[in-house]
């Protein structure tokens, strides 16, 4: 290197090839990085779509691969080129791609674990710093001229020299002016800028709980300090090259290397799903920072105070612009599963659209306000008015069109003791016996409730941690983070401890989803496959006399074909998300699958039994605490505010519960955890159908509780051939015999919110038919009333057999039997309601 001086920029002298090189791996770097991410994010989304495990290999895979595929090059870049504006390219992308290789690897952590990702992403970016800053002050002290040549030829006052020094630590007092101690407008004017680029999300987005959010300020601002690091005095120096400095040269040319340097650092922010707002929002704040270097480096300013500034205003910038996505989302809501409603998807989507744009605007801005030749600096007073102004506008915005306050996750404590049911009375036969077998398991469960839960909740209320307690599972739902779980895992009466979801609020309703099928003139193709029209015309039995318990997102109660058959009275509707004190359905899929069961107009298959309803799901997602909310309601309705432990009303019980829904890990719910919930309805004599879910043809994809429990008769989906539909989830299950029985589930025509109708597919659509089908049994002879496993049996016996379908020809993907697949086919409602008779 003696008889070759580094050149100091993208100067005339400049090879043209290692420019030529610098756009090729900077295009590359791009293209890996938006690739990568993108996919392993639909990747982790398909695998939740089909009810598979996260691959826990995936993101530490990603991030390695896409740190070799962009590091590589970048190396080469770092250590050939003769031009220090190339090499200093190249040494910050290959810092920026082994730091996204590390903090890819934290990835790891499960997302319902955000608290621990969050600290785990400060920690790891502040040791990413250090190491970076290590390696730079090595760097220096082996080649102490090229930062004063380079920054000398760039025509900064005396800065070559005095950034160099600075970045050893000892500052070059020269040029030194009164005043310049003191914080100086640059860092006010990142702080603005910054702000402005929170005001999106301060509007569109919701943050967490107070330790979550404190996690992700501090995880912003290491990522900041990293940032910081990496574009640092003598990386900005290579760019300021001329005699006499170009400022729009450092803009233009240090403005686009440090913006790919900065998309691997978002590449790396964040869980899935998280990250890929950043991707588009701190691009372009690396044109921001140049033009804050340029104003930093004025002639008349002491060259330490403006390394000093400069590095300032690069964590504060930084730091706030990667608060946005880190604080104001959830990523275990940035999900496809909510692509098609406008939900929170959609409002990331638009946030990150805003934020671009706002970033764009702010580069433009300070370019030309900071960047030009003949441009001076704003005084350190009108900077701060700008900073007030746009700290202002932040809580005005977050406390008006936003959404303030803090939505964290809860947790849902299990306990040790669950009350014993065994040797229930038998009571008389039917519908009193029922009832007596409810009530006494009623006040077992509630009795165990109190008595072991005392203690808990003493020290619970003491800490201000809103215990909420359960009864159907001995649980308790209350506030609290990792160190409130560790706490809590440790007491003696804890079976353990589960994160139980709360959705972040949307800033504006997601809308409520209708259909647009024609209104059906007589029995639909799925009744009368399954011969529920031959029950009501040739046995006279519609469903009379029976009522069937809807878990759901909710139900219409003023459509056509539901509202006569509402029970009524303070006693049948319960929304614990929202309170609303009449049947109402935002989603739709309630009111679908409440319309398969008793809706009239030729779409139920009990169009004469009547339906109460519960909300368990809210845009789509429930929560273990919420799904057992319902459950309790089913069995002891309580009047509007009431106390479940206290006011329940076994007796009044609906007969039948149908559940087209199922609690996953990342709603927080484990294997077992709504076991003794069904348990505890089953020995009520309440017969509990639930859907097998539509994570077929893959074998063993019955996994998602109730589903795979074997008191509950779980229902797969048939097409109008009595074909297995491919999307059927299927066994083996565990201990069971899973599923039960098929019912149509492809093209089903039912009830939608506003009066309208829709066809949907899905094992929810067959599951409310074959609750219908109960409760023709049932009406036919209320003395077979309670009598879950005689039923049970039945429609076992009276199925017709349906054609299985499979994953391919390979044995694996048979599923060890057809069984396992078809379950004992699909139900004949006539022939069941004959064998009930019987």
């Amino acid at each position: 290197m003696q008889g070759h001086p580094a050149q100091p920029g993208f100067s005339d002298r400049s090879s043209p090839w290692s420019v030529v090189a610098a756009v090729l791996v900077g295009c590359w770097t791009v293209a890996v990085t938006a690739a990568t991410q993108t996919g392993g994010w639909v990747t982790d989304q398909v695998l939740l779509g089909f009810g598979l495990d996260r691959v826990g290999w995936l993101w530490p895979v990603l991030g390695l691969t896409t740190a070799v595929l962009v590091g590589t090059p970048a190396l080469l870049l770092a250590v050939l080129p003769r031009s220090a504006a190339v090499r200093a390219t190249g040494r910050a992308w290959l810092i920026g791609a082994l730091a996204l290789g590390v903090l890819t690897l934290l990835r790891v952590v499960p997302p319902v674990h955000h608290e621990a990702y969050l600290a785990g992403l400060a920690g790891v970016a502040l040791l990413s710093a250090l190491a970076a800053r290590w390696s730079a002050r090595r760097s220096s002290g082996s080649n102490v001229t090229t930062a004063p040549d380079a920054a000398s030829s760039a025509g900064v006052g005396t800065g070559g020299a005095a950034v160099n020094a600075d970045a050893a630590g000892s500052p070059n007092p020269v040029g030194h002016v009164r005043g310049s101690h003191r914080t100086g407008p640059v860092p006010l004017l990142a702080i603005a800028a910054g702000l402005a680029l929170l005001l999106p999300w301060a509007w569109l987005g919701a943050l967490g709980g107070l330790l979550e959010t404190a996690l992700a300020l501090l995880a912003a601002a290491a990522l900041g300090v990293l940032a910081a690091t990496l574009l640092d005095a003598t990386f900005w120096s290579r760019f300021a090259v001329g005699r006499p400095p170009r400022p729009a040269r450092l803009v233009l040319l240090g403005g686009l290397v440090a913006g790919v340097a900065l998309l691997l650092l978002a590449a790396g922010t964040g869980q899935s799903g998280a990250q890929l707002p950043a991707l588009l929002t701190l691009p372009p704040v690396g044109f921001a920072l140049a033009a804050l270097w340029a104003a930093a480096w004025r002639p008349t300013t002491d060259p330490a105070v403006a390394a000093r500034a400069g590095r300032t205003a690069t964590g504060w910038l930084v730091g706030l612009a990667a608060l946005g996505p880190l604080a104001f989302t959830d990523p275990e809501e940035i999900t496809l599963l909510l692509v098609g409603t406008r939900d929170i998807p959609f409002w990331v989507a638009v946030a990150a659209g805003t934020g671009l744009a706002v970033a764009v605007l702010v580069a433009i801005g300070y370019a030309v306000l900071l960047a030009r030749p003949t441009a001076r600096t704003p005084s350190r007073r009108s900077a701060a008015v700008a900073a007030v102004v746009l700290l202002v506008a932040f809580g005005v915005v977050d406390l008006g069109p936003g959404q303030p306050g803090l939505y964290g996750e809860r947790l849902f404590v299990v306990l040790r003791a669950q009350a014993d049911l065994s040797g229930l009375p038998a009571g008389a036969a039917g519908r009193a016996g029922r009832d007596a077998r409810a009530t006494e398991v009623y006040r077992r469960l509630v009795t165990t409730a109190e008595q072991s839960q005392a203690d808990l909740l003493r020290g619970l209320r003491r800490l201000r941690l809103d215990p909420v307690s359960y009864y159907l599972v001995n649980a308790v739902e209350v506030d609290g983070g990792p160190a409130v779980r560790a706490w809590l895992a440790r007491r003696p009466e804890v079976a353990r401890v589960l994160v139980s979801q709360r959705l972040r609020p949307l800033p504006a309703p997601a809308g409520q989803s209708r259909g647009t099928a024609p209104r059906p003139t007589g029995p639909e193709w799925n009744i009368r496959q399954i011969g529920a029209d031959r029950v009501w015309s040739q046995l006279g039995v519609t469903g009379t006399g029976v009522v069937v318990g809807s878990s759901d997102s909710g139900v219409d109660g003023a459509h056509p074909a539901l509202r006569a058959g509402f029970r009524g009275g303070d006693d049948s509707w319960y929304d614990p998300w929202d309170d609303t004190r009449s049947p109402t359905d935002q989603g739709g899929h309630g009111t679908h699958t409440v319309g398969s069961a008793v809706g009239r107009d030729g779409i139920g298959v009990a169009p004469d039994a009547q339906w109460v309803g519960c909300v368990n799901l809210d845009r789509n997602l429930g929560s273990p605490a919420h799904y057992l909310d319902c459950l309790q309601f089913m069995l002891a309705p309580f009047p509007t505010g009431g106390d479940p432990l206290t006011d329940g009303r076994p007796e009044r019980a609906p007969q039948v519960l149908t559940n087209s829904w199922g609690c996953p890990p990342i709603e927080g719910c484990d294997p077992g955890v709504l076991r003794p919930a069904t348990a505890a309805l089953d020995a009520a004599g309440i017969f509990v159908v639930a859907a097998a879910g539509n994570t077929g043809p893959w074998c063993a994809s019955i996994d998602d509780p109730p589903a795979p429990y074997a008191d509950v008769l779980t229902v797969g989906a048939v097409d109008a051939q009595r074909r297995v539909a491919e999307f059927s989830s299927r066994g083996p299950v565990p201990g069971a015999s899973k599923p039960d029985v098929l019912a149509p589930g492809v093209g089903v025509v039912s009830a939608m919110p506003g009066g309208t109708y829709a066809a949907l597919d899905g094992t929810s659509m067959a599951t409310p038919q074959v609750a219908g089908v109960v409760a023709l049994m049932w009406s036919a002879n209320p003395a077979l009333v309670g009598d879950v496993a005689r039923t049970r049996q039945i429609l076992r016996d009276t199925a017709t057999a349906a054609t299985p379908t499979y994953r391919s020809d390979n044995p694996s993907d048979t599923c060890g039997a057809p069984s396992n697949v078809t379950g004992a086919g699909e139900v004949d409602a006539y022939a069941a309601v004959r064998a009930a008779q019987q």
